[in-house]
């Protein structure tokens, strides 16, 4: 009879934590903002010189009112056109979208990535206590991406 060797089962090798990647971890905290009062011309200027499609327009408190984006723009200059109506004495607030979805910072970016897919939205802005923090965008949630390893997702 020789001499049997037993080896007890083996733990399986603990999982790296990995750590969440957070929406606030990757939003643009610096913003270009807008005002409600501000001349869709002075808008549309100051889309192009920051090099952004849109974004958050604010009151003094910094709260969020709504969003301005370049097809907003845009359509006020078709109507514009269109109606033969002079463009000086329209407002950011004739044309920004009120009706606006924010995000909470804490979410996974993964998360609000498919976020992005399932509403065919831009950017999301962050509040946090009723004022404009941040806002994510998708270029945003493609840098959080380029810092994962491999094809697993995981860091």
């Amino acid at each position: 009879m020789g001499i049997k060797s037993f080896m007890g089962r083996r733990a399986a090798p603990p999982k790296p934590k990995s750590t969440p990647m957070l929406v606030k971890d990757y939003m643009s905290k610096k913003l270009i903002t807008f005002r409600e009062k501000e001349n869709i011309m002075d808008a549309m200027d100051k889309l192009i010189k920051n090099g952004i499609s849109g974004g958050c327009v604010v009151n003094e408190k910094n709260e969020l009112l709504g969003i301005i984006s370049e097809g907003d723009c845009i359509k006020q200059i078709s109507d514009s056109r269109y109606y033969n109506m002079p463009m000086s004495d329209q407002t950011v607030a004739k044309r920004m979208n009120c009706n606006v979805e924010t995000i909470d910072g804490n979410m996974n970016v993964f998360d609000a990535a498919k976020k992005f897919i399932e509403l065919k939205f831009r950017r999301f802005p962050i509040v946090e206590d009723g004022k404009l923090v941040g806002q994510i965008s998708q270029r945003d949630v493609l840098r959080a991406a380029l810092k994962l390893k491999g094809h697993t997702w995981q860091y």
